[in-house]
C-alpha cells in the first residue's frame, strides 16, 4: 500500500487597503502577488493572514488602543491562533510611516516594506524581539528570509 502524503498546507493571504489612495501607493511599490510571495516565504504553516495597509490616523488609533502609544507605527501584528501547523493573524501596516522610515534610513520603500512584512509574519508565528536571545533569533531569520528574496541585510546602514 503506498504511503499517504500529507495534505498540502494552504496559507490564505488577504491584502487590504483602507482606501483607494493607499491602494494606488502600494501598487507602485509592490503588487499583491509579490506581497503574498513574500509572506509565503516567511510562513510555513496553513491558515489565514490578513495584511491591511492603513493611514496614520488609523494606525495611531490602533497603536493607542492596543499598546497605549499615542502615535502611528509602522507595523502591528495581531495573532489570533497559533499551532505547529496553522496560524491566524492580522498584520496592519501604516504605509505613510513605512515610506517615511525608508527615506530616513536611505532604503528603498520596497526593501523596507519587505522587511516589515517578514517582521510581522514572524511575530504572527510567535517570535519576538524584546529579549536578547529571542531578538537575535528573530533578526537572524529576517536576514535569512530577506536574503532568499534578494534583499540586503536591513540592519546594516547603506
Amino acid at each position: 500500500m503506498p504511503a499517504q502524503s500529507k495534505p498540502a498546507q494552504k496559507l490564505i493571504v488577504d491584502v487590504q487597503c483602507a482606501c483607494p489612495a493607499l491602494e494606488k501607493s502600494l501598487s507602485s511599490i509592490a503588487s499583491h502577488a509579490l506581497i503574498k510571495r513574500w509572506v509565503k516565504t516567511a510562513v510555513q504553516r496553513s491558515g489565514l493572514l490578513t495584511l491591511r495597509f492603513v493611514n496614520q490616523t488609523e494606525s495611531k488609533k490602533l497603536n493607542f488602543a492596543f499598546r497605549k502609544k499615542d502615535k502611528p507605527t509602522n507595523v502591528l501584528t495581531f495573532p489570533y491562533e497559533l499551532t505547529k501547523q496553522s496560524l491566524a493573524a492580522d498584520i496592519v501596516f501604516c504605509l505613510p510611516v513605512v515610506q517615511k522610515e525608508a527615506r530616513e534610513q536611505s532604503k528603498t520603500v520596497k526593501a523596507h516594506l519587505a522587511h516589515l512584512i517578514i517582521h510581522g509574519c514572524l511575530h504572527a508565528q510567535g517570535l519576538d524581539h524584546e529579549m536578547g536571545k529571542e531578538a537575535q533569533k528573530m533578526e537572524s531569520l529576517e536576514i535569512k528570509i530577506l536574503k532568499n528574496l534578494g534583499f540586503t541585510n536591513p540592519y546594516i546602514s547603506q
